[in-house]
């Protein structure tokens, strides 16, 4: 039977410093959370970072919040060292590096969130699409070699 070598990674005390030099310079600028609330008056979930920052984001986008009862929206708590939202009695968690870059649920229900909102019909949008329709429609794509 043959049995497998193993490569040995040695790291040494000076590198073990420069990553903790790192991630000492990193901390001060990750966005954490310090505090968040539930608005009530505006209906938003406002979240203070770290760096004095103040998100401001509607409850009906947050994947998990959008019908949930206002009294247990606010009951809001801070986990992960400033990392994430948590929502206990709904079972709801945010990840705020998310938030911040709008990331408001999961993949597929954002999609969803973005198919109703381009399912609107204005009278803006129709006289668009029939603009767009006498000079030709949308461009066919053209395969790459």
């Amino acid at each position: 039977m043959k049995t497998k070598t193993r490569a040995r990674v040695t790291t040494t005390d000076a590198e073990i410093d420069a990553a903790i030099a790192q991630a000492s310079v990193y901390e001060q600028y990750r966005p954490k959370a310090v505090a968040a609330t539930y608005r009530a008056k505006d209906d938003v979930i406002a979240i203070k970072l770290a760096t004095g920052v103040e998100l401001v984001i509607p409850r009906k986008l947050m994947q998990g919040l959008e019908k949930a009862d206002p009294r247990y929206v606010s009951k809001i708590e801070i986990d992960d060292f400033g990392s994430s939202l948590h929502w206990e009695a709904l079972d709801v968690d945010h990840y705020v590096p998310g938030l911040i870059d709008g990331v408001f649920g999961t993949r597929k229900w954002m999609a969803a969130i973005g198919a109703v909102g381009g399912a609107a019909r204005t009278d803006a949008k129709v006289r668009a699409a029939r603009k767009n329709g006498r000079k030709g429609g949308r461009p066919r794509t053209r395969a790459v070699a």
